[in-house]
């Protein structure tokens, strides 16, 4: 993590909100951007400024109506509406309140559980904000880890947070997830990545073998650290 903290600075977890906040959240920003869903957030508290427990009992319509803005309003407003549920059914209200004092793997039992909630929305709540030491993998995360050779494309997203997990110490999964975003979006790109700005290329599969990945090419038996790049102890976990 030494080249990331240095290009990106050493980061410190924060926390990003209510745990229930961070599951309506991160369901919201599920196939779009971090503006729209920001924005779709903040006018569904808007319409509904008794909180959650006001989102539940109201019509799927008027849910959709307050986040239009940020796209899939008609598919995600039933799926919001039905965790909430659910949660006030399962728990006796609406909320979250409770993951705080609740075992990591008890409340990744618990998140994965609802329909329509992933690992990857599991994780995000559990790291954003509850500080929790669990990896969320997006397609930048995905992707740079893939390229630095760290697990095979064929293992998919789903996989993949485990297989990265074993492979970071607790402290450095918040940092290696939010340094991997930014690295993702600004350097490692889908197409055409920049390699030759790469401050991780002397560790990195992909620009070794020449911006092409085999099975011959990735690493075998890796490590349980990050293939030869140095960890900092003692930092952090969280998201963009």
């Amino acid at each position: 993590m030494k080249q990331l903290d240095k290009e990106y600075g050493e980061l410190a977890w924060r926390s990003h909100g209510e745990p229930l906040d961070a599951l309506m959240q991160t369901i919201l920003s599920q196939a779009t951007s971090d503006v729209n869903s920001g924005r779709a957030f903040d006018s569904l508290r808007r319409a509904f400024p008794g909180g959650w427990d006001e989102v539940r009992l109201a019509e799927v319509r008027d849910i959709a109506d307050a986040i239009r803005c940020g796209g899939l309003a008609d598919a995600k407003a039933p799926r919001l509406r039905a965790v909430l549920q659910e949660i006030h059914e399962r728990v006796g209200s609406t909320s979250l309140e409770f993951l705080k004092t609740t075992p990591t793997e008890e409340a990744k039992a618990f998140l994965n559980s609802f329909h329509g909630v992933g690992p990857k929305t599991t994780a995000c709540v559990l790291m954003f904000s509850l500080g929790r030491p669990v990896l969320p993998v997006d397609t930048h995360v995905f992707r740079v880890s893939h390229r630095l050779g760290l697990i095979d494309e064929k293992l998919g997203e789903a996989k993949a947070h485990n297989a990265l997990q074993s492979q970071l110490k607790d402290p450095d999964v918040y940092s290696y997830h939010v340094h991997l975003i930014r690295h993702g979006r600004r350097v490692c790109v889908a197409q055409q990545p920049r390699c030759e700005e790469c401050v991780l290329g002397s560790k990195c599969a992909y620009r070794q073998a020449g911006g092409r990945l085999s099975k011959k090419t990735l690493p075998q038996n890796l490590p349980g650290t990050l293939h030869g790049l140095k960890e900092k102890v003692g930092e952090g976990s969280n998201k963009v």
